[in-house]
């Protein structure tokens, strides 16, 4: 079995935003030479989530509205009181909405291509920007093998990490 991973990051400019990631996985998924298998896209903080979603301004904007009608910013927060908490950035409400929306996605690979449907898009919310972001990226799963015919018969060659023949 084959296991790659790999770490991005994000520079966020706003409170929240939301990134498409669809084609930078992909673009991953192509370096790594899984076949057949599944991959995962994980956030690494608390107050940031991946999701799949279509991609359309609309959208985003009813999403945005959607969270913060679903957790109200400024509420009387254990986590934003001194009082029980030592966070000073009283993100409570960020925190939250992670959780509504969650911290990871899990993909299935099939002929080296994602799964995904018509619309489907990988997307990551910052909710408590704006910061520096990290996500990972892992695909496991079955190597793609390289068939060639060699004089009559045909043999079958595995592909390395790097590309190359082995």
């Amino acid at each position: 079995m084959l296991i790659k991973v790999k770490t991005i990051q994000l520079d966020t400019v706003k409170k929240v935003q939301l990134f498409d990631l669809t084609n930078e996985v992909k673009g991953f998924l192509a370096d790594t030479s899984v076949w057949n298998g599944m991959g995962i896209v994980s956030t690494l903080h608390t107050t940031t989530s991946v999701f799949f979603t279509e991609v359309q301004d609309a959208l985003w904007d009813d999403v945005d509205r959607f969270l913060r009608n679903l957790v109200a910013e400024r509420a009387e927060y254990k986590h934003n009181d001194p009082r029980f908490s030592d966070c000073d950035r009283h993100n409570a409400a960020a925190h939250l909405r992670a959780i509504v929306l969650g911290g990871s996605v899990a993909l299935q690979v099939e002929n080296g291509r994602l799964v995904l449907g018509q619309f489907q898009r990988i997307v990551f919310a910052e909710l408590d920007g704006p910061r520096l972001r990290s996500l990972r990226i892992q695909f496991m799963g079955e190597e793609a093998a390289l068939t060639l015919p060699s004089w009559g018969k045909r043999d079958s060659l595995q592909r390395s990490a790097t590309g190359g023949l082995r």
